[in-house]
């Protein structure tokens, strides 16, 4: 038998007997049961005898290929198949029988499929399963790689981290061993540990010194030019700082008379800090300090500071003193009233100019405007400081926490300074109070006078006489208790504005034990609501608020009554509203 022997051509005979069965088993279902044939050997497929086969065949699908959808001859497409194809098989070979829909000896899994598959680009069944293991296995190897590649960076990421926390650890602890000579590198751990300050009544006094050693060729480095005590309440959030004249003539312990600025080069801190405490009658608990570099290099680390000048002078301030690092240029001080912005040299000149060069305007109180701006420049800095643009860039934290290590020394522990910095972030720069000695009693008033010592030193002691601050430490003890009105010392002036005999003068003593400097008198006119006139510039708002609370009186403006009296604070006005009633007779 001459059969094609491509594989088209087989397929398709392999169809039309299929096709052939099918019609001819559908016709022989009269027949009560089938005999065992053999089929004749067509292009070397056999059939095989088969028993006990159904009434009825049942035509059931039988999967090709796994990867193929199975289907049955009834399913599949009617296709012509050559005449010529059919006319070269025989009748014995087209009469094959059939079962389950493939015929009897076929193979399950046709070549056709293979075929097409291959041609269709996808691999046989056993091919898969090879694949499937090779991705697997592939897939395996990328998770392994990845996951190794992850350990890679974790434990270089933790390298670097561990290298920064050690760099900035050994940083930290060579600026607080400097600040605190506590050499003890594991003190660094008890930053992280809250520590209670000593105090009193939740008054935490500190002593700040201020000198010049870091300065070559400064005549007299070692004297403290500046002593401030800066008092902190941790009760209500507020503070103080008082400024000490270096100039105060008083007797050190076991050194005698002399100025005050001359106890730290006799004894350091602790007798600076003896002598402090003997003469202002105050307790202090802590001491820093601080070369008059600080200025300049905190005031750089934190990008500079703006302050207000404010001089009696319209022209401002000007010192034409030359600074000590520049002899032959740059005056201490010329700035306008008003804000001006400092870098850190300008700063540093500023901390050192009192106006008593040849020249110079602006500097009334010489010392006492010096310690002002002092002052006002430390609230600057502690404001830069705590901002955003400082504290979110570690350059500047890194320079500002140097600065401080270079310039300050203190027997404040780190797990104290860390309490206290907390303290000091809660307090805002309007509840900050700023005094020097001489005016504690309020502008206008004194409380020291000049004198001149049995060796010809020019020199400051109390109004009150030689070695005598018993009103000096008075007025000490008010302010450090005193309420917001008591602490602005405003001076008033009562007129009597009513028919009620010494109205006015019965005030005095109430408001003299609020702080207030009172003055009395009767008013120009008669009137039946009291009313206040506010002169202070809106400087005193809790005096303001007290009087108007008080006397029930409205704020009003009179520019006769403000020339009769031009240095009083508040001006008040009593009416029939405070006025004591008389009862009537019948």
């Amino acid at each position: 038998m001459n059969l094609p022997v491509n594989h088209t051509g087989r397929f398709a005979l392999c169809e039309a007997r299929f096709e052939v069965q099918y019609s001819e088993v559908m016709s022989l279902s009269k027949y009560d049961s089938f005999q065992p044939k053999r089929a004749t050997n067509i292009d070397g497929f056999f059939a095989k005898p088969v028993e006990n086969r159904p009434r009825q065949p049942v035509f059931r699908s039988q999967p090709a290929n796994p990867q193929h959808t199975p289907v049955t001859l009834r399913d599949m497409p009617k296709r012509s198949v050559p005449q010529s194809v059919l006319a070269s098989t025989s009748q014995a070979s087209i009469s094959q029988p059939v079962m389950g829909g493939v015929p009897v000896g076929m193979p399950t899994e046709r070549p056709r499929d293979r075929f097409r598959d291959r041609h269709a680009g996808l691999p046989p069944a056993d091919d898969d399963k090879k694949a499937r293991k090779r991705a697997k296995k592939e897939a395996k190897k990328q998770n392994k790689k990845h996951r190794s590649l992850g350990k890679k960076i974790a434990l270089w990421s933790g390298a670097v981290v561990l290298v920064l926390v050690l760099l900035g650890g050994g940083f930290l602890y060579k600026n607080f061993s400097k600040i605190t000579g506590n050499k003890n590198p594991f003190s660094l751990l008890s930053a992280f540990k809250p520590a209670h300050l000593d105090n009193q009544d939740g008054r935490v006094n500190i002593l700040v010194a201020g000198n010049s050693a870091d300065d070559v060729g400064h005549n007299g480095g070692d004297l403290t030019d500046s002593i401030m005590i800066l008092s902190i309440n941790t009760r209500n959030n507020t503070a103080l700082m008082l400024s000490v004249p270096r100039d105060l003539w008083v007797d050190i312990p076991d050194v005698g008379h002399s100025k005050i600025n001359a106890a730290y080069p006799n004894g350091g801190m602790d007798l600076l800090q003896q002598t402090v405490e003997e003469n202002l009658g105050l307790t202090i608990n802590y001491q820093v300090l601080v070369n008059y570099h600080a200025f300049q290099e905190l005031v750089n680390a934190v990008g500079g500071i703006t302050i207000t000048i404010k001089s009696t002078d319209p022209r401002g301030i000007y010192d034409p003193s030359l600074d000590y690092t520049s002899r032959t240029c740059c005056a201490l001080a010329k700035y306008p009233n008003g804000p001006v912005t400092l870098d850190g040299k300008q700063a540093l000149n500023l901390a050192r100019a009192r106006g008593d060069a040849y020249g110079s305007y602006g500097f009334p109180a010489a010392d006492f405007d010096r310690t002002q701006h002092q002052r006002d420049m430390l609230l600057a800095i502690k404001d830069k400081a705590s901002s955003s643009s400082v504290i979110a860039n570690p350059f500047k934290v890194a320079n500002l926490v140097e600065a401080v290590g270079n310039n300050v020394k203190t027997d404040l522990q780190i797990n104290e300074i860390e309490t206290l910095y907390t303290y000091m972030k809660k307090i805002d720069n309007s509840k900050i109070d700023s005094y020097n000695i001489n005016t504690l009693k309020g502008k206008g008033t004194t409380m020291l006078t000049g004198y001149t010592s049995p060796n010809g030193q020019s020199a400051l002691i109390p109004a009150a006489g030689l070695d005598d601050f018993s009103d000096i430490q008075a007025q000490i003890t008010k302010i450090l208790t005193a309420d917001a009105v008591t602490k602005e010392a405003a001076t008033v002036v009562v007129l009597n504005g009513t028919d009620s005999t010494g109205l006015a003068s019965k005030q005095i003593e109430t408001l003299e034990g609020k702080g207030m400097d009172v003055t009395t008198g009767d008013a120009p006119a008669k009137q039946t609501a009291s009313t206040v006139i506010d002169n202070s510039g809106g400087g005193m708002p809790n005096s303001l608020a007290y009087l108007k609370k008080k006397y029930g009186a409205t704020v009003v403006t009179n520019a006769a009554l403000v020339a009769n009296y031009p240095s009083a604070d508040f001006i008040v006005i009593l009416g029939d509203n405070v006025a004591p009633k008389t009862s009537s007779t019948q």
